[in-house]
């Protein structure tokens, strides 16, 4: 079962429709403009299509309880970029390239992990939030899950090896309000 929504925050409406409808290539589906529960206040939450099974929406918050808001759901709360992230699925490996080649054209650093079983990139959006394109490369069996029940129950797992990243670079100049920061740190998937 797919997902209906997931809604963040932005600080910076602009570059995030512009990281969202060009880099990612999503299309902006729907917005709705309505007070907060503050008297004064009001939000835009904008909707995006991912071209999935869900959509992805940001909430732009004209209220006094976002002044200062820091929208980076991992950084923000004192965790590495790599530990909450957005992962979008990527139809194959040919997919993935190409999306690569989309995000490189743009200016935007990447880095790329073979996991063994999936292969992903990966990227920062506008509001520091660790962005991933990532397709399966081989199926999950019933010795995975058995596996994975282990990882879960033991108090001491053997560590796996770290992924080893690929680091690419943008191409061309950025767009205003967008780093195209590849993470500096490598994500466990």
């Amino acid at each position: 079962m797919g997902f209906h929504h997931i809604a963040l925050a932005t600080t910076d409406l602009a570059a995030t429709h512009s990281f969202y409808t060009d880099a990612m290539g999503f299309d902006l589906a729907k917005a709705v403009v309505a007070p907060t529960d503050l008297p004064g206040s009001w939000a835009k939450h904008l909707f995006y299509d991912t071209g999935g099974d869900g959509m992805i929406a940001f909430w732009d918050l004209h209220d006094p309880r976002a002044d200062g808001l820091d929208p980076r759901i991992s950084e923000g709360l004192g965790l590495p970029v790599w530990v909450n992230h957005l992962a979008f699925a990527a139809a194959d490996l040919e997919d993935l390239a190409a999306r690569r080649e989309r995000w490189l054209d743009r200016g935007i650093d990447v880095m790329e992990i073979d996991h063994g079983f999936c292969t992903s990139i990966y990227t920062t959006d506008p509001n520091g939030i660790l962005v991933e394109w990532c397709t399966d490369t081989a199926p999950y069996t019933d010795a995975d899950r058995r596996q994975a029940l282990a990882v879960l129950l033991a108090t001491e797992p053997p560590l796996e090896a770290p992924p080893v990243p690929v680091f690419h670079h943008g191409r061309h100049p950025i767009t205003a309000g967008h780093t195209g920061a590849a993470p500096a740190t490598v994500p466990a998937t």
